[in-house]
């Protein structure tokens, strides 16, 4: 399996020691994000393709364009915005995320947004990564209901998935897809009390034996299926991002992982 590295997993982290510490673990392939910390919006992507190139890493994507399945009001704008960063930085696809704050949205509204966004990936380059999220409130929770819209769309082949292991957890879904899975995200949860239905990003930390998300049947599963894609970190918790050592922390789940598989 090839790990992979979000930035998340080290925010506190600049971008060059991200990128370092990415190499230093063996890793060659990242993700950078317009959140935490939001590279995009603080770094010329001239300057963070030469430090890519310096370190010797490929960004495998941007995390993420949000909701990109509500196409109104600067949303389109903003997708614009982020693929042209996307292919100045080097940045092989875009992460993007539905809207996850209760509020339904139609199937067909989601399928225009799947064609409208083709054109403006397509024109650059770029893979559109559709992430399902799993939560109750998510207006798109399942992996299955992503493919018949992307399908429905005419993307067949612009777009893949994200296939993450918290989300696909919470979302109870049970079959993979992996020709269609273009990136894992893994992290697990290990708090006893809450319930699968409470479950939020800041429970997410790094996979050890205590993770109740089955990342390792997850990880087993897509590897057997024929996925053969970078998995990437992407762990939300406090505690992980305040962590003293984050390349040592990140260097005990790898391995892990590697060793259970």
């Amino acid at each position: 399996m090839r790990f992979a590295l979000n930035h998340i997993a080290a925010p506190k982290l600049s971008l060059p020691d991200f990128f370092a510490t990415a190499r230093a673990l063996g890793a060659t392939e990242v993700e950078i994000r317009n959140d935490l910390p939001d590279i995009v919006g603080t770094w010329d992507p001239a300057e963070v393709k030469a430090e890519a190139g310096k370190a010797g890493v490929t960004i495998v994507s941007i995390n993420a364009l949000y909701p990109f399945n509500v196409w109104a009001g600067d949303l389109p704008a903003r997708a614009e915005d982020m693929a042209d960063y996307a292919a100045a930085c080097g940045a092989k696809a875009l992460v993007m995320c539905p809207l996850n704050d209760g509020t339904p949205v139609e199937f067909d509204r989601t399928v225009g947004a799947l064609r409208a966004m083709k054109t403006i990936l397509d024109t650059r380059g770029l893979t559109g990564l559709v992430e399902p999220l799993g939560f109750p409130i998510s207006s798109l929770r399942t992996k299955a209901e992503a493919i018949r819209a992307i399908q429905a769309a005419g993307g067949e082949g612009t777009y893949k998935l994200v296939h993450d292991t918290f989300h696909h957890h919470l979302a109870g879904e049970t079959e993979l897809f992996p020709n269609w899975t273009g990136l894992v995200h893994i992290s697990g949860v290990i708090h006893p009390d809450v319930s699968v239905a409470d479950m939020l990003d800041a429970h997410r930390v790094l996979v050890d034996d205590q993770d109740r998300l089955e990342n390792l049947p997850q990880i087993r599963a897509l590897l057997e299926a024929g996925y053969d894609g970078p998995f990437s970190f992407e762990p939300f918790a406090p505690e992980v991002h305040d962590a003293a050592d984050p390349k040592g922390a990140l260097k005990d789940s790898m391995a892990f992982v590697s060793a259970q598989l």
